[in-house]
Parts: structure tokens; sequence; C-alpha cells
């Protein structure tokens, strides 16, 4: 399996079928996080899926790899009063998630857009 895949079907697995036994099969040990809000290690993804809404929703887009950082630009709604563009970039190291940064903005429909273009292409990651 490639990083890449690796990552989509961790993600998928934990955010779309919200599997946390996938944690065990995807996350390495040690799992040093650098979003703000969540502490090192893997223990806190399982509770913050737990906590999801249930009309959450995760949609995976565009994603791109160098050598061991993969990143991966998603869709989500229902855990805030708008959708979310997300880009989750992760190292993965002998086929473990072991690192991972996201940086998420507020989607802007593309009818406000000035360029008329989406934030966000579900298409993109079909090519």
């Amino acid at each position: 399996m490639t990083n890449e895949e690796i990552v989509l079907r961790a993600m998928t697995e934990l955010f779309i079928n919200r599997d946390t036994s996938a944690i065990e099969r995807y996350w390495g040990t040690p799992y040093v996080q650098h979003d703000p809000d969540l502490p090192d290690g893997k223990d806190a993804l399982g509770d913050m899926v737990e906590q999801l809404p249930a009309d959450f929703t995760y949609e995976p887009g565009m994603i791109a790899a160098k050598g061991d950082i993969v990143m991966l630009q998603s869709r989500t709604t229902g855990d805030g009063p708008k959708p979310l563009v997300v880009v989750d970039i992760f190292r993965v190291k002998d086929g473990k998630l072991v690192e991972h940064w996201d940086v998420a903005q507020e989607e802007v429909p593309a009818t406000e857009t000035k360029s008329g273009r989406p934030m966000f292409d579900s298409a993109l990651s079909e090519k």
C-alpha cells in the first residue's frame, strides 16, 4: 500500500465509518500532534470521533504526497455552523501515521468567491 492509500484508508475508516479500531491499525506510537486543540498521542482520536455529532460528514478530496509526507484535503460538515475545508498533513513511517498538522478554513460557496470557483471539489480526488 502506498502512503497515500494508507492515509486515505485511515481517514475513511475513522471519520466516515467511525471505526475507532482503525486507530490501532493505522496510527503509530509515538503520534506527534501539531493541531493546537489535540494532545500528542493517539488516545484523543477515539474520544474525538465518539464525540462527533450524528450529522457529521467527512468527504475526502485531493491527495498529494512527497516521500513520507501526505496531504489530504477534505470537507467536513456538522461540526460547526459552516462546512470546513481542511488540509491534513501526515508523516507516515513504516506504514503508520506518526505525525500530523492541519489547516482548516470555513468553506465559501463558489458563488461568493472572486474567481467563481469552489474551494473544494471531490471530483478532483477521482482524477
